[in-house]
């Protein structure tokens, strides 16, 4: 591996909006709640911010193709801006960008957005009409709850699970998002739920029912980054670093070759190899404290503690039921509800993972504080199980 990102790049600011039905609020509102709140935990001014990057996966929803807006909305000095997008991993993507400036030296001070504003423009977000004329051709009609269903399938065949057992360790998933959701204030939803309730809820695709699935929201989140110097400087010793960022998409194995089982995903794996090695990190059980990781459905999160090494293979539904991912468990994962309840604006949701275990690593998470965490990792899945793009990020303290 090449020399990497490890403690190259200090995040010295961070903000996120409200996240849910924010029929209120346009997509600068959102953007701009979330920049002031970054802003004012930077302690500098916007003209400051050497260049910025804007992550938005519905453009013609709402903001439109280019990266402008986010020039316009927040009065930027007419600094470089650029608009990215990769699936459900756009907003990781947005600060992807920003942190390889600031570590390449082409920056000091960088800025990641991530936002989408969906709810009041009538177009329902999942599953978009189509990703292109010739991207139909191979997957027409498709839907999210209809491709990550099977992986509960290919589970359960994998392993010689039976469907029930697993669909408790998949009830577990999501109650325990309600739980942590329920102490959120800026989440979409904050009910409880028990478990009862989640394993009789109707059906959308066999083994999901409608409480193993997340919605959509409208939401904004948001990343100031700094070279850490430069970070000393403004924010005192005592700041959040990257410690490693990798992203892994699908080749055409999954969708072409008998190899792969359907049990996982082979990018997810592939990636964190990737970030625990520039981290520095050889036991992930050990060392990492606490995950947000894409739970897009509740058998998701449950095949990708495996597929982040967080679990033996085989062994996640036993580990879920044990409560090892609780909020009091060894490696509390959705701590401030994830996908499932805090909410799923597309472009937005990787920032949002990326601000929960910054407060985290710094001490700011109220009620949903974890005793000293030392490592929180992140990650995104953009696309369906056969094909995807996997992020994970890895954070920690300035050491």
């Amino acid at each position: 591996m090449a020399e990497g990102i490890k403690d190259k790049v200090a995040i010295i600011g961070m903000g996120c909006s409200k996240f849910g039905e924010r029929w209120d609020a346009r997509p600068e509102d959102l953007i701009t709640e979330a920049f002031e709140e970054a802003l004012a935990d930077a302690k500098i001014e916007k003209n400051s911010i050497d260049a910025a990057w804007f992550g938005v996966f519905y453009d013609e929803q709402n903001v439109g193709k280019s990266a402008y807006p986010l020039s316009q909305y927040l009065r930027l000095p007419n600094i470089p801006v650029t608009r990215v997008e990769n699936l459900c991993a756009t907003g990781t993507e947005s600060l992807r960008g920003a942190v390889y400036a600031v570590a390449a030296g082409a920056c000091d001070i960088a800025l990641a957005v991530g936002c989408e504003k969906l709810k009041d423009t009538g177009f329902a977000g999942l599953p978009e009409r189509t990703k292109g004329t010739f991207e139909d051709l191979y997957q027409p009609g498709f839907t999210p709850p209809g491709a990550f269903a099977q992986l509960g399938a290919a589970y359960a065949h994998k392993f010689g699970m039976d469907m029930a057992d697993l669909k408790k360790a998949m009830a577990h998933v999501s109650w325990k998002s309600h739980e942590n959701g329920f102490l959120n204030p800026k989440a979409h939803l904050r009910k409880k739920l028990t478990i009862e309730q989640i394993l009789n809820a109707p059906p959308v695709a066999f083994p999901l029912g409608v409480f193993d699935c997340c919605g959509v929201s409208d939401g904004a989140s948001c990343a100031i980054v700094a070279r850490p110097e430069i970070a000393k400087e403004l924010v005192g010793e005592n700041f959040v670093t990257v410690k490693s960022m990798q992203l892994s998409p699908s080749n055409g194995v999954e969708m072409g070759h008998q190899s792969w089982d359907g049990a996982g995903t082979i990018t997810t794996r592939k990636a964190s190899e990737r970030a625990y090695a520039e981290a520095g990190i050889s036991n992930p059980r050990e060392d990492i404290s606490m995950t947000e990781v894409h739970d897009c459905f509740s058998i998701t999160e449950l095949v990708l503690m495996e597929d982040l090494w967080l679990s033996e293979d085989g062994m996640a539904p036993k580990d879920i039921l044990d409560g090892r991912f609780d909020a009091d468990g060894d490696i509390p994962c959705q701590i401030d509800g994830g996908l499932k309840c805090f909410g799923h604006p597309v472009g937005a949701s990787g920032l949002r993972m990326t601000y929960e275990i910054y407060l985290q690593l710094l001490g700011r998470a109220n009620d949903r504080q974890l005793k000293d965490p030392k490592f929180g990792l992140a990650h995104n899945l953009g696309g369906i199980p056969n094909r995807n793009v996997a992020a994970v990020s890895i954070f920690g303290m300035n050491e």
